[in-house]
């Protein structure tokens, strides 16, 4: 049989379609979906525990009381008798400054001391007035609390016992009132001043025990004790101020240092899980949890998580006591989707 040109032209064509048809239908065999695998998942019953309401709050530690020590007057300071980091009782003699007016005043002191004296013989027997008599004695006594002004300022003691925390003058120097000679700070108590929530304001009262802790002694709790309670609220921060003492008889707290205070205000009884089972939504801040259900479904329930204790998360609402929530495969999982649990 003879065949045109045309003829085999047509033949080739349809020779290549079906050639291109097979391999279509054995490529979309080779592709067919596989069957869907039941995502495998490790779930955890929930359990509720008391949990203590506590919350934390930063601080400096500052003295009990900080004194300046100053002299009211200009002048030579002739001795030094403390040193930066000293410590001073109540009334301890810590300078003397230059004592040429003072001997001065003691002088007129005596003098009017004597001279009321013999104004005062003279009035016993009508050699003077009374108004000479009561000027004797105004005079005196002006001249006496003269001298004992200059006297506490030029013999410096310290009012208060405590820790010398700085002195800015040496023997012979001319004390021209710009700063303290020294400044002596209490340190037997310490206070930290804290801004407590305006939502705690009925349940801070004062003699309320608080934890004190600092960095110098990491492994160490300081007990705290509220002395002060601010009846005002800060409107701007809703917070009212609060001053915690802490006795410090040993003297580890020192002013300056960083403190963190620690205020307990009860129990809660919530659901804790595992911290592995929470997912954060990112972009959200919001925090979710695969519950599985008893059709072994699971639900993405969104929860308010708290505290974090250790490797588990509180949860104030959201979940139940007893739910069983997926501490593993999240990854694959997606809301309503049904899974097969661990054994």
């Amino acid at each position: 049989m003879k065949y045109t040109k045309f003829t085999l032209i047509a033949i080739a064509v349809a020779g290549i379609l079906t050639a291109c048809g097979s391999k279509e239908s054995g490529k979309e065999q080779q592709t067919a979906a596989p069957q869907q695998v039941t995502p495998l998942v490790s779930v955890v019953t929930v359990v509720a525990e008391d949990i203590d309401i506590t919350t934390t709050y930063t601080s400096n530690v500052e003295p009990n009381a900080t004194n300046n020590i100053v002299s009211q007057t200009a002048g030579r300071i002739n001795n030094i008798y403390v040193e930066v980091g000293k410590k001073v009782s109540k009334g301890q003699l810590l300078a003397t400054m230059d004592d040429a007016n003072l001997a001065k005043s003691r002088l007129q002191y005596v003098n009017d001391s004597i001279e009321l004296g013999r104004i005062t013989e003279l009035y016993k027997i009508g050699g003077v007035s009374q108004a000479d008599y009561d000027l004797a004695v105004m005079s005196l006594n002006i001249q006496k609390k003269t001298y004992a002004n200059l006297l506490e300022n030029t013999k410096l003691r310290s009012p208060i016992s405590g820790v010398v925390t700085a002195r800015n003058y040496d023997k012979g120097d001319m004390y021209a009132m710009t700063q303290p000679i020294f400044v002596v700070e209490q340190i037997i108590p310490v206070k930290m001043l804290i801004n407590v929530s305006e939502s705690q304001f009925t349940e801070v009262h004062t003699g309320m025990e608080f934890d004190v802790t600092v960095d110098a002694y990491p492994n160490e709790v300081f007990k705290g004790k509220v002395n002060l309670i601010y009846p005002t609220i800060n409107a701007n921060t809703h917070t009212f101020p609060v001053e915690v003492i802490v006795d410090n008889k040993d003297q580890k707290l020192r002013p300056g240092m960083f403190a963190r205070v620690t205020a307990n205000f009860g129990t809660n009884h919530h659901v804790v899980v595992p911290d592995v089972s929470v997912v954060k939504q990112v972009g959200s801040g919001e925090h979710f949890i695969y519950v599985l259900q008893a059709d072994n479904t699971v639900k993405y329930q969104l929860v308010e998580v708290g505290k974090r204790l250790g490797d588990k998360y509180e949860i104030i609402s959201g979940l139940n006591e007893g739910d069983r929530v997926v501490t593993e495969g999240q990854a694959r999982l997606k809301n309503g989707i049904e899974v097969k649990v661990k054994e």
